[in-house]
């Protein structure tokens, strides 16, 4: 799974500009997250097609960040991401974000964007779903 991280000036229509590009593409956003800070604005999203929201984002000149993520599947109770949160962070991994990607009963599935994620999958390898 990826996800793209996209910095966009802070300005009315920047979302639009994005989600206008993969909805021509025909691609779905599994989770999305965005914030704001002064005049720029940061958009992390994880979409049901990588390759073609890559297409797209090319396409219409969007300049983007990929990055691979792992998933975890973990009771939905409290302290159950502190746990893979200390996990990380004992190994000396730092987050870069996490998405809720699906909810089902008591379970919830996270995506997990880490500064290395070859090693956040090891160190995650007993609970990645």
């Amino acid at each position: 799974m990826k996800d793209f991280l996209i910095e966009l000036t802070h300005s009315p229509g920047g979302l639009a500009e994005i989600t206008n590009a993969l909805s021509f593409a025909g691609v779905n956003i599994k989770s999305l997250a965005a914030m704001s800070f002064g005049g720029q604005a940061l958009l992390r999203l994880i979409p049901d097609d990588a390759d073609a929201a890559r297409s797209a984002f090319r396409d219409k000149h969007i300049r983007f960040e990929e990055h691979e993520v792992t998933t975890v599947l973990l009771e939905n109770k409290a302290g159950a991401l502190t746990g893979v949160a200390a996990r990380l962070a004992e190994a000396g991994l730092n987050l870069e974000a996490i998405y809720v990607v699906g909810l089902a009963d008591d379970l919830i599935e996270l995506a997990i964007a880490a500064d290395n994620i070859k090693k956040a999958k090891k160190v995650l390898a007993d609970i990645v779903s």
